[in-house]
């Protein structure tokens, strides 16, 4: 029996982690964690629904959430099995809205709304299925999952018939990697001892603990002051020893020419990547820096906004690491999209994470990325922050530094009632205390 969605609700859910600066850095200095929320209610004889978020930091969550409301027009009334039926039609569909496109396209408020609605009808289907959604991806066909890519604008570099080809390279070894990410996990990074607020005794505190839980990688922020960042990237690398990866993160901050000199300082701590070290717009900016700084590679993703400024990011030869987001992207469609990007420029893929439901969200991309497309561990990590999980129903198990596969069905997203009631925006019990 078909499963139709009879409704779809937004709301407006901020955590105040302002309070404690869990989350800052060089741009944002006092983030509140948010997320515009979306709720695909359907016929259903078990009531499953829909849960998809956008996150965000605090003020101009209502934005999002007022867009979701104007997209969420485009699948109400509609059936799951319809819009999985032609998956990159319903995407060039919801993107290309000829009254609101004029408000993108395809970036700014309206394509953080896109993901949200997108990634609530993908935790749908994949509940109809009974499977998380790396499992309903890893079991897709190539033509199925070329079939969910809108590839308007990035055909010229990739074409369907090679996006096929890469994912044929894999099928056949796809189940030893599924064994293998079963019993093992994937690689994480935490980021939870590195945020620029944070006191020197703290962050060398909360290092210590993440290698004694098994993290090899850690992250920390910069874009400070030039002395206090490489102070504090002193410490951490004396906190994780010589032989564990450090990379930094100035999360735009700088200018190009900016950017070379303040690398040049912290080389001292043998960074592993720079990421974000200027515009997120800027691709030629940062293949100079990349030349510049060398061997230090550099990340970036975070604000990358569409499948078109990742071509050419990567088409300029401009990044190291490919750092997509779940929720900047316009939901899983184009996050297929630019893996298989990154995977024919041979650029490993380290999504970013740290945001509320950014984590339950890329451990399924990750994941997927290794079984179907990427096929590689070389050089790829996935970022994990440790707070604000206990607010969903299924949050995400980190095990000796690695992200254990989800079991439950659907893409994670999905909060506890008392969560959205505590904490929904302005209303909720966080906010009127």
């Amino acid at each position: 029996m078909a499963t139709k969605i009879l409704r779809a609700t937004a709301r407006d859910i901020r955590f105040p982690t302002s309070r404690t600066l869990d989350g800052s850095d060089a741009m944002s200095a006092d983030p509140d964690y948010s997320a515009a929320y979306v709720v695909l209610e359907t016929d259903h004889p078990s009531g499953l629904e829909g849960h998809g978020l956008t996150f965000t930091t605090g003020r101009g969550t209502e934005l999002c959430v007022a867009a979701a409301k104007l997209l969420a027009v485009q699948v109400v009334g509609r059936t799951i099995e319809e819009i999985a039926a032609d998956m990159s039609g319903f995407w060039r569909g919801l993107v290309g809205d000829s009254q609101l496109r004029w408000l993108g396209p395809e970036k700014g408020v309206v394509h953080l709304a896109t993901a949200a609605l997108v990634n609530a009808v993908w935790d749908l289907y994949a509940k109809v299925e009974d499977k998380p959604l790396w499992k309903l991806l890893s079991d897709m066909s190539p033509d199925e999952l070329v079939a969910c890519v809108d590839f308007r604008y990035i055909d010229d570099v990739l074409p369907p018939d090679e996006a096929l080809e890469i994912l044929r390279l894999n099928v056949a070894t796809r189940p030893a990697r599924e064994v293998e990410m079963l019993r093992e996990g994937f690689p994480a990074y935490t980021t939870s001892a590195g945020w620029l607020g944070y006191s020197d005794e703290k962050i060398r505190v909360l290092a210590e603990q993440a290698m004694a839980a098994g993290f090899t990688q850690l992250k920390m922020k910069v874009g400070g002051d030039p002395e206090s960042d490489l102070r504090r990237a002193r410490i951490l690398r004396e906190a994780i020893g010589p032989d564990r990866q450090l990379m930094v993160d100035a999360n735009q901050v700088w200018g190009v020419d900016e950017a070379i000199n303040a690398m040049r300082s912290l080389a001292e701590v043998k960074p592993w990547w720079i990421e974000e070290p200027t515009s997120p717009d800027d691709v030629l900016g940062h293949r100079r820096i990349r030349e510049a700084v060398a061997p230090i590679g550099v990340a970036t993703g975070e604000h990358v906004h569409n499948r078109v400024m990742w071509k050419q990011f990567l088409q300029a030869g401009a990044i190291d690491f490919c750092q997509i987001d779940s929720c900047r992207l316009g939901g899983v469609n184009e996050v297929i999209a630019v893996l298989l990007l990154a995977a024919k420029f041979g650029v490993p893929v380290c999504p970013h994470a740290g945001g509320v439901g950014l984590c339950e969200y890329v451990q399924h991309i990750a994941i997927f990325d290794y079984i179907a497309v990427g096929g590689s561990l070389d050089n790829r990590t996935c970022e994990y922050v440790d707070h604000l999980h206990e607010h969903f129903v299924h949050p995400v198990r980190v095990e000796h530094g690695r992200y254990m596969p989800p079991t439950a069905p659907g893409y994670s997203a999905e909060m506890k009632p008392e969560s959205l009631a505590v904490y929904e925006y302005p209303g909720g019990k966080a906010w009127t205390d």
